[in-house]
């Protein structure tokens, strides 16, 4: 019997897709690409109106004579690849290496792996979207020319094996720049007052804070004046200026797109983008549940879509209504829409079945698949929900002209808060207080005063770098995970408890990136390129064009690179420290951690040892030299050099300077100096010979 031929990507996605067709269909994966641009050339030519010049990706020769000899057995071929831009490219590089012929084959698109979804899809075949395709080649033309281009200069300024990519390079930009307005970061002293009161006849007191001042709103910026407002307070007596009473709400969450899964995995599970995307894609593509065989168990993983279809927003509304109660259901249609450009038409991303409940399924997934189906399965079920209602009472106190202000929130509602909690911004007491009205009388328990600092902006996380990437509109769902792993790899960066932190190598390769190719490593630039890319896919553009266009300034900057490195003669640094093994004067050496010393008679002695830059400053503690280190992963502090005898080390440079007012070191930021003991927060402007 003649059968029909599918190929898909993934031999897991094979294996599920098998169990819905009959005997009449027989399933292959291609394994991903089959073709692209060779890694030991760039592969575009230029002249010719960058032609990109495919090849057989080496390994793959055994498997597209497998296919090829599926597709000669077969009526029919569906190209069932993923439905994105790269699964179109997929399989579109599969039609030309198979040499299928127009009229045998279709493609097939299904945003979810069930039964039902994979046999519509073959009722809707069509033709391969060349819009779709070109799309996808100008990105990975794009993204060649660049990291071609600039790695070798890379090469030569630093050191070899560097990349530069188009995407990766705007990330390490933005992590430099967060790291730079850290450390330049002057913290500014301000204090809070609490007072803790109760109503007359009440045991339990509950907290109000200080809102504003005789002269207006509370700025209380040093101990002194602190105590100025303790001692008008000190005998005061408290009275009832107002009591306000609100009702609010708290909207349900949006169901989750890439972007969004990736930051709350992150943040609730702590997962890092790559482990999301990975189990991701197993939930997706399927996985064995009794009863039900192997099915995907969500949709299609990489979107940036927020929309619901219609089949599986009423399978949800059925179920809350049925397990919740009808009040928990969503009753209209609420206006959700994307600031950007949503790149396809797919689904946020969702169970395919809203009845398989996380606590059914336990047992069946393994625990980091539970963990992130409960999370995608909860936040979808909670974005039909309608929303949680409080009642919302301020009160609002007077003491001697100063005026505190109490908050108490009551949940009249839980709605979509009985499936999935939101942390709340506000640290607001809860059925604290209540009966309170003008008349009240308000006896004082006590005040609490406490000294602050601002803090600097926070290190990027995965999730939060994910957040900015998105906001820029940088890269697309599929490029998060790859971007932020590929610069963990090239250790341009390292994770240390969430938090990352860019190396010296990637201050290195960023400095030459910034100076070298400003125009790259622009986020406004490469936003606009992402523009440009949507609509090669909406067919208003050439691919071509985008491309042409882009050159000759990415080829003026290289020629601009090179001539400038052509007259710098690139010599090893050299020290005045000598090699135990052979006497030579070591040299600094750059390796994949950053720094170190080398003898130069390498590969006759091969004697290593760290290198310490020291600064021209003494330690605190012992007086030896304070020098630059890096921890295991590669982030810089500063130390002193006689580690571990003396432990002094701070992650800010140290200056020789003593702080005025408590003689503790002080730290430099920017143009100032800031002492190291918090407490303290004496600033004062660097010297200008320091």
């Amino acid at each position: 019997m003649a059968k029909n031929l599918v190929i898909v990507e993934s031999p897991a996605k094979a294996k599920t897709i098998k169990k819905f067709l009959g005997s009449n269909y027989e399933v292959i994966a291609s394994n991903g690409h089959v073709r692209d641009l060779p890694k030991s050339t760039m592969g575009i030519d230029v002249e010719d109106d960058f032609e990109p010049k495919y090849i057989t990706i080496r390994g793959k020769g055994d498997l597209l004579s497998t296919l090829r000899k599926a597709v000669k057995k077969a009526d029919k071929v569906y190209l069932a690849t993923d439905p994105d831009r790269e699964g179109e490219a997929i399989s579109w590089h599969l039609s030309i290496a198979l040499k299928l012929e127009p009229k045998k084959f279709k493609r097939i698109t299904f945003n979810e792996i069930t039964k039902n979804a994979v046999k519509n899809s073959l009722k809707q075949a069509r033709d391969i979207d060349l819009n779709l395709v070109d799309a996808q080649q100008a990105r990975r033309v794009l993204d060649r020319l660049v990291g071609y281009q600039i790695s070798p200069v890379l090469w030569v300024k630093v050191k070899r094996g560097l990349s530069a990519g188009r995407v990766q390079s705007v990330a390490l930009r933005l992590i430099c720049d967060r790291e730079e307005e850290i450390n330049n970061f002057i913290p500014e002293e301000y204090w809070t007052l609490e007072a803790s009161v109760k109503k007359e006849g009440y045991k339990k007191p509950f907290v109000a804070k200080l809102q504003r001042t005789p002269e207006g709103k509370a700025e209380i910026s040093s101990a002194e004046q602190m105590e100025q407002v303790l001692n008008d307070l000190k005998n005061a007596t408290f009275s009832v200026k107002e009591v306000k009473n609100t009702t609010r709400v708290k909207k349900s969450p949006l169901p989750f797109t890439t972007s969004t899964l990736q930051q709350e995995a992150a943040k609730k599970l702590n997962f890092a983008t790559g482990k999301t995307m990975r189990i991701a894609q197993q939930l997706y593509e399927g996985v064995d549940i009794k009863g039900h065989g192997t099915i995907g168990l969500i949709s299609y993983l990489r979107t940036d879509s927020i929309r619901i279809s219609d089949e599986a927003k009423v399978a949800a509304l059925s179920f809350i209504e049925e397990k919740y109660g009808k009040d928990y259901a969503l009753s209209s249609e609420k206006e959700r829409t994307s600031a950007k450009k949503i790149q396809d038409a797919h689904e946020a991303i969702r169970p395919t079945d809203v009845t398989l409940t996380p606590v059914m399924l336990k047992d069946q997934l393994s625990r980091d698949q539970y963990r992130l189906y409960q999370l995608i399965y909860n936040r979808f079920l909670a974005s039909q929900m309608e929303a949680a209602q409080y009642e919302s009472t301020t009160v609002k106190l007077i003491a001697n002209g100063y005026e505190f202000t109490a908050t108490s929130t009551k949940l009249l509602f839980e709605g979509f808060m009985a499936v999935y909690s939101i942390e709340d911004e506000n640290d607001e007491q809860r059925n604290l207080f209540d009966q309170i009205d003008e008349n009240s009388k308000i006896i004082l328990d006590g005040l609490t005063d406490k000294q602050h600092f601002t803090q600097p902006p926070a290190h990027f996380t995965e999730g939060s770098l994910v957040k900015k990437l998105e906001e820029l509109g940088i890269g697309r769902p599929s490029t998060y995970a790859p971007t932020i792993s590929t610069i963990l790899a090239r250790r341009y960066v390292v994770k240390e408890n969430r938090n990352i932190y860019v190396t010296e190598l990637g201050e290195a390769v960023n400095q030459i990136m910034m100076k070298g190719f400003p125009v790259i490593v622009d986020t406004e630039f490469t936003a606009n390129l992402e523009m440009l890319l949507d609509h090669i896919e909406e067919g208003t553009v050439n691919w071509k064009t985008v491309i042409s266009n882009f050159y000759p300034d990415l080829d003026e900057a290289v020629q601009a690179a090179n001539a400038e490195i052509e007259h710098i003669k690139i010599e090893d640094e050299v020290t005045d420290e000598l090699c135990d093994e052979c006497g030579r004067n070591l040299v600094v050496k750059y390796g994949p951690h950053g720094k170190f010393l080398a003898c130069p008679g390498f590969p006759e002695c091969r004697f290593t040892k760290p290198h310490y830059e020291k600064i021209g400053v003494a330690c605190p503690n012992c007086g030896k030299d304070v020098v630059l280190k890096k921890t295991k992963k590669g982030r810089k502090y500063f130390g002193c050099i006689d580690n571990p005898e003396c432990d002094f080390m701070t992650w800010q440079r140290p200056s020789d300077i003593r702080c005025e007012k408590c003689n503790s070191v002080m730290l430099e930021k920017g143009n100032k100096l800031v002492c190291s003991n918090e407490t303290c927060g004496f600033v004062c402007t660097k010297p200008k010979n320091v």
